[in-house]
C-alpha cells in the first residue's frame, strides 16, 4: 500500500489554494463583462447565487434532508439573516463595480476581517490579540487612503467615493453573515449551511430584482454564461477550494493567499480594462493588504465561503 509524501501531499494543497485564488480573482472582471452586456447588477448577484444553488442541490440535498429538521425555530431565523446578510454584501459589493475601479472594490471588499474582528470584541466581548489590533488599524487607514485618493480613471470610476462605500458596505454585510453563520456552523455542515444562505440570499435577490423592473429573462447568450461562469467558477469551484484547503494548510498560509484576490483582480484589470492606479492608492492597497492578514492571521480562523469574490 502507497502513501502519498509529504512534499506530494504540501504541493497538492498549494496548487488547489493557488487555484482557489485564481478562481475567485476573475470574478470582478467576469461582473465587469456582465455589466457591459445591459445585466443589471442585482440580477448579476441574483443569478450567480441563483445558478449555485441550482448545481448544489443534488449534492447538498441528503444532508439537507437529514440536517434541517434538527434545527431550532432560533436556527431558522438566524438562517434567514444569514442569507439575508449576504444577499446585501453581493449586492453592494457587485453595484460598488459600476462606479469605483476593480482594485478598490476588491480590495475594500475583502477587509471582512477586520470588520468580524472589530465585531467580536463590541458585540461578543472577545479578547483580540495584539496583532490583530494592529491589522485593523493599518487595514482602516489603507481604507481612508484609498478613499482619499479616489479611484481608477474616470471611464471606469464615474463616482470612485460611492463605488469605494458600496464595497466597504458589501464588506460588512459579508461580516455580519459570517458572525451569523457561527453559530449555526455547529449544527451544520458546510455544504448544508452554504446551500440554505445561499438559498435565501438568491431568493431575495431575484424578488429585489423583479421588484426594481431588472428582470433576469432575456439574457444574450454572452451575458448568461458569464453570470453561469461566475457561479461555477469563483462562487462553487474558487470557495470550494479555499475551504478544502483551509482544513489542511495553515491558518498563517491561507490568510496570505487569499490576499491574491485583490491583486489578482487588479492585475486582470489593469491588463483588460486599462485601469492604473496612483502612488498613493499603491500605499493604500499595501496597508490594507497587510493589515488584512494581519487580523485574519492572528484570528486564526476563516470561513473562506463569504470572501468578496
Amino acid at each position: 500500500m502507497t502513501h502519498e509524501s509529504p512534499v506530494a501531499s504540501r504541493s497538492l494543497q498549494g496548487a488547489v489554494l493557488a487555484l482557489a485564488v485564481a478562481v475567485v480573482s476573475t470574478a470582478s472582471v467576469l461582473i465587469r463583462y456582465a455589466q457591459a452586456e445591459g445585466v443589471p447588477s442585482i440580477t448579476i448577484a441574483a443569478l450567480r447565487l441563483g445558478f449555485a444553488v441550482l448545481l448544489l442541490t443534488p449534492i447538498a440535498l441528503p444532508r439537507i434532508w437529514r440536517e434541517l429538521p434538527r434545527l431550532s425555530r432560533r436556527d431558522l431565523l438566524l438562517a434567514f439573516g444569514s442569507g439575508t446578510a449576504l444577499a446585501v454584501h453581493f449586492a453592494a459589493w457587485i453595484t460598488s463595480l459600476e462606479y469605483t475601479s476593480v482594485a478598490s472594490s476588491a480590495a475594500l471588499v475583502t477587509t471582512n476581517p477586520v470588520w468580524v474582528g472589530i465585531a467580536s470584541v463590541v458585540f461578543l466581548r472577545e479578547r483580540v490579540p495584539p496583532l490583530a489590533v494592529a491589522g485593523i488599524g493599518l487595514a482602516l487607514a489603507g481604507s481612508l487612503l484609498i478613499f482619499a485618493a479616489g479611484a481608477g480613471a474616470p471611464a471606469s470610476a464615474p463616482q470612485p467615493l460611492l463605488g469605494n462605500a458600496l464595497a466597504l458596505f458589501g464588506a460588512l454585510a459579508a461580516s455580519a453573515y459570517l458572525l451569523i453563520g457561527r453559530g449555526l456552523r455547529e449544527r451544520l455542515s458546510l455544504l448544508a449551511y452554504i446551500w440554505i444562505a445561499y438559498g435565501i440570499a438568491a431568493t431575495l435577490l431575484l424578488v429585489a430584482a423583479f421588484a426594481s423592473g431588472a428582470s433576469p429573462t432575456g439574457l444574450s447568450g454572452t451575458a448568461f454564461m458569464l453570470v453561469l461562469a461566475l457561479a461555477v467558477g469563483p462562487q462553487l469551484i474558487g470557495h470550494t477550494a479555499v475551504n478544502w484547503a483551509v482544513r489542511r494548510v495553515p491558518a498563517t498560509v491561507v490568510a496570505l493567499a487569499i490576499l491574491g484576490e485583490p491583486i489578482g483582480a487588479a492585475a486582470l484589470a489593469w491588463l483588460l480594462f486599462g485601469e492604473a492606479f496612483s502612488g498613493a492608492q499603491s500605499a493604500g492597497f499595501a496597508m490594507l493588504l497587510c493589515g488584512i492578514y494581519c487580523a485574519s492571521r492572528a484570528s486564526q480562523s476563516g470561513h473562506p465561503d463569504a470572501r468578496g469574490g
